[in-house]
């Protein structure tokens, strides 16, 4: 389902540009647990804009409370093993936001803000915007800036 870009809320636009603002984060993060959560969040606040553009609220009376992954899977069901994959992953969000040091592995946090950064992408895509660079492209160039190999 493509959508007018032109047409979206302000919110979808608000929502991607946290995302984008939380995968910078995550990218920059030095600590273990902050790029997990951070690469999470980005992916939370990407699912959001989607949900903000397509999702129409069921009366009050028979809504059910549902988290952000199960309704994208319901609005977005080409999206809906992004929803599984990132909804697996909400226990280790929580313990790398509480701090804790064994809640990722540098290669899980490495991965996730790889994941997210293409899940931002299609959500993009979804949106009818054009997606944003890589992360990999702006990593490597950041680490040329910085005189790393």
């Amino acid at each position: 389902m493509s959508l007018n870009p032109y047409a979206l809320p302000a919110t979808t636009h608000s929502y991607l540009q946290r995302a984008a603002e939380s995968l910078s984060e995550a990218i920059g993060a030095t600590e273990v647990p902050t790029r997990y959560a951070c690469a999470h969040v980005a992916a939370l606040r990407a699912a959001a804009a989607l949900l903000a553009a397509r999702a129409h609220p069921a009366p009050a009376r028979r809504r059910q409370q549902k988290n952000a992954w199960v309704l994208l899977a319901e609005v977005a069901p080409e999206l809906a093993e992004w929803a599984q994959f990132f909804a697996a992953g909400a226990g280790k969000r929580a313990a790398a936001e509480a701090g804790s040091p064994r809640a990722a592995t540098e290669r899980e946090a490495d991965d996730l803000v790889r994941d997210a950064d293409r899940f931002l992408a299609l959500v993009e895509q979804s949106l009818g915007l054009v997606p944003h660079a890589p992360v990999q492209m702006r990593v490597v160039a950041a680490g040329h800036r910085a005189g790393v190999a």
